[in-house]
């Protein structure tokens, strides 16, 4: 007996320890939960010894998400399999709009793009309806990574869409919309005034060649005029940037340039000038050969014509060089290029420069391809599979992904570099917030260094513990979802659920850490909910068969899924019946819209820019490739599906009380939509709430108040109406 009391009691220490460690850890706060930072990008150097990192935070008093440019510094031991490192973090802008850091090839320079106030003191005029009238306007900077103040090389009234250095170093070459001379836009401004002509006075695309050190000597020049009163009211009111040279132009937009290892080629993603999702042809890959394009001596200066390489229904993006000049790597955000349009996970792909023939990158493996870099002649990819979003590396096209030795949770935003070994990207888990990490190699993940820290104050919250979860479907299908526990309750019982659905539909959630306005499951988690995040029958990392039976059933089988789930829960004892919520945000919006309708048992929900109708969706939505393959057709071609599969067709049978947010510039979900659901509950006399946010899109990232007030506003209305007690 003694002997067992002792047992006891030894046994029974880690447990006191740990739970007295639980209980030392504050508990997460709306406000801690808000000053997140996030790294939208991490770029390495040429030498791999130095990352370049975009920071992401909110800033209350201005009302803004500020962006700037931090620099780490690496001492990494000569002998790679240590991996031993140190360094040092600085900041090198705070102007808080900077983004898209580019390093030049001799590691000298790093190049970006810019908000800030133009030097001309002018926001843009309007003269078309593209993107450079919505906002402010994007010009090109360089810095040294040495310090000192960032320098502005690009002027004029439109943005520059993308950039690429030169394989010497020195020049750029950067996109914007076709420039107008000062008196073409007078008569254009003199005939039309403030009047839009949708998509008829749209300009096309020029790629320019800028000499690095001219446009230098320039900026200071134009500063020294501008000191004296002397710079002349053309150049104030020109489009154009002066020393910039034009090589090629197109009838649409240029995103993505890159630059081939060699320096004789550019190549590009096409897209439409309005950036809306209506035509295939839209959005192609394109190659610039530089050795015959127009050079700034040369008597013959109109800019040439770049030649297609792929003709396809996908959306190609995220491109990359390979080492060996002549190939194309790349991802499909959206579409396939095989053949007729369908939703296939993202994967890799390279197309050949000569021939135009695309092949497909590790075609065995069953998940996603999240983000990826070229390495030697091979490449590095992170990919999810399930929950989990690990690290792989593939040497030739025909090979399968080779899974790399790393910690669990989830690896993204790779960078890596052909002349160097190490990889930079961020890794996050359940308890661990996202920050920037670096390694001598990808296979050394193990021993990877994290060089931020900006989210040490949440990672020292006391952050909730989660799981996998698995259910079988109506059709013997398995489907897998997240439990996130309250903290202090991992695996307790008869728990109040929260269904929190995730957007997409082509994503997933898993063993990853995000604080922000969609993506806030440690906070409800923190407020008493058990978190259940279910990767319904149209998510990724589960096969492309998985993902494609969304089709025709946009709503109603991935529903059916979530339902069945919610049910096995609370057959296992783990969810209280009596305490059931749901929510999401975007396509997770879609859902909750419909699943209110197909069950009363929800005591809250909360819900956003999520359509509740088809046929105004798809004709007001930026991305309507999908919307009609995920119903079989366009409206008038599959009209009782556009019914049947509609929220608001079914609305009276809603009893839950519903909480709504939307952007009111929003036209990925149409606000209309937002509006419209509103309407519907307030004739039925359901309990429900809208919040407009004034400025914002689909994306809450203008002022960071309407996200933290989105979620404070949503968590009151659980509360509320879901019978947990305040904390």
């Amino acid at each position: 007996m003694k002997i067992q009391k002792s047992l006891l009691s030894v046994c029974a220490i880690p447990l006191l320890i740990s739970l007295a460690a639980t209980q030392s850890k504050p508990k997460l706060t709306l406000d801690t939960f808000f000053n997140s930072v996030s790294y939208p990008t991490v770029a390495m150097s040429p030498d791999g010894n130095s990352v370049v990192i975009v920071a992401e935070r909110a800033d209350w008093d201005q009302q803004i998400f500020r962006d700037d440019l931090w620099l780490y510094r690496s001492n990494l031991v000569s002998d790679a399999k240590s991996n031993s490192t140190s360094g040092s973090l600085i900041q090198l802008t705070q102007s808080g709009h900077d983004s898209e850091p580019k390093w030049s090839p001799d590691g000298q320079w790093i190049a970006f793009l810019s908000e800030r106030r133009s030097s001309s003191g002018k926001d843009s005029d309007s003269d078309s309806n593209d993107d450079d009238d919505k906002g402010d306007i994007s010009q090109l900077y360089v810095i040294s990574p040495t310090g000192g103040e960032a320098i502005q090389l690009t002027h004029g009234d439109a943005s520059v869409h993308t950039f690429s250095w030169s394989a010497d170093s020195r020049n750029l070459y950067f996109a914007t919309r076709q420039p107008w001379d000062k008196e073409t836009k007078d008569a254009y401004k003199e005939e039309w005034k403030d009047v839009v002509q949708y998509r008829t006075a749209e300009r096309g695309d020029t790629i320019f060649v800028l000499d690095l050190a001219g446009a230098i000597a320039h900026n200071f020049s134009a500063a020294e005029k501008k000191s004296t009163q002397k710079q002349s009211e053309a150049e104030k009111e020109s489009d154009e940037t002066p020393g910039a040279h034009a090589i090629a132009t197109i009838s649409l937009r240029v995103d993505d340039l890159i630059t081939s290892p060699d320096g004789t080629k550019l190549a590009f993603v096409s897209n439409a000038i309005n950036q809306r999702q209506e035509k295939y042809e839209d959005v192609e890959i394109y190659e610039v050969d530089v050795a015959r394009a127009p050079s700034p001596a040369s008597s013959e200066n109109k800019a040439t014509e770049p030649r297609r390489l792929t003709k396809n229904q996908a959306v190609e993006g995220h491109l990359h060089w390979a080492s060996d000049n002549r190939h194309i790597l790349f991802t499909v955000e959206v579409g396939d290029v095989s053949g007729p349009y369908r939703d296939v996970q993202p994967h890799l792909y390279w197309v050949d420069s000569g021939s135009g023939n695309v092949e497909q990158w590790a075609k065995d493996f069953s998940g996603e391809i999240v983000s990826y870099g070229p390495y030697g002649n091979g490449v590095v990819v992170t990919a999810r599979l399930g929950t989990e979003e690990q690290m792989y590396v593939a040497e030739t096209p025909s090979s399968s992904l080779k899974k790399l030795e790393g910690n669990a949770g989830t690896y993204d935003r790779l960078s890596t570099r052909l002349q160097s070994q190490q990889v930079a990207f961020i890794y996050s888990s359940l308890q661990k917030p996202e920050e920037v990490y670096f390694a001598g190699g990808p296979n050394l993940l193990g021993n990877a260094r994290a060089i931020t820290s900006f989210n040490k104050t949440l990672a020292e919250s006391d952050l909730p513990q989660g799981k996998p979860y698995r259910w079988k479907a109506d059709d013997g299908t398995s489907v897998e979802g997240m439990l996130i526990y309250p903290p202090g309750k991992f695996e307790q019982k008869n728990l109040p659920m929260f269904t929190f659905i995730h957007g997409g539909p082509a994503d997933a959630d898993g063993n990853h850490f995000e604080a922000d306005w969609y993506q806030w499951a440690a906070l409800a988690a923190t407020n008493g909910w058990l978190v259940f995040e279910p990767n319904y029958r149209g998510s990724t990392g589960y096969g492309d068969k998985f993902l494609m039976q969304i089709v025709p059933q946009i709503v109603s089988r991935p529903g059916k899924d979530i339902l069945e789930g919610v049910d096995a829960l609370v057959k296992d004892g783990i969810a209280d019946p009596d305490r059931i919520t749901i929510g999401g945000y975007s396509y997770g919006g879609y859902m909750t819209n419909w699943l209110i309708t197909q069950s009363t048992q929800w005591k809250a929900a909360v819900t956003g820019a999520g359509a509740v109708e088809h046929v105004g969706n798809w004709g007001n939505d930026d991305t309507t490739y999908d919307d009609a393959y995920f119903l079989g057709g366009r409206p008038w071609e599959a009209q009782q599906r556009y019914h049947d599969e509609a929220a608001i067709f079914q609305i009276d049978k809603v009893k839950t009380p519903t909480h709504i947010v939307a952007g009111a510039d929003d036209i990925r979900v149409a606000v209309l939509e937002d509006y419209l659901l509103e309407h519907a509950f307030y004739s039925l006399g359901v309990p429900n709430a809208l919040l407009i946010f004034p400025g914002e899109g689909h994306s809450l990232d203008k002022n960071p108040w309407h996200g933290k007030i989105k979620v404070r506003e949503e968590l009151k209305w659980l509360q509320k109406y879901g019978g947990v007690p305040a904390n």
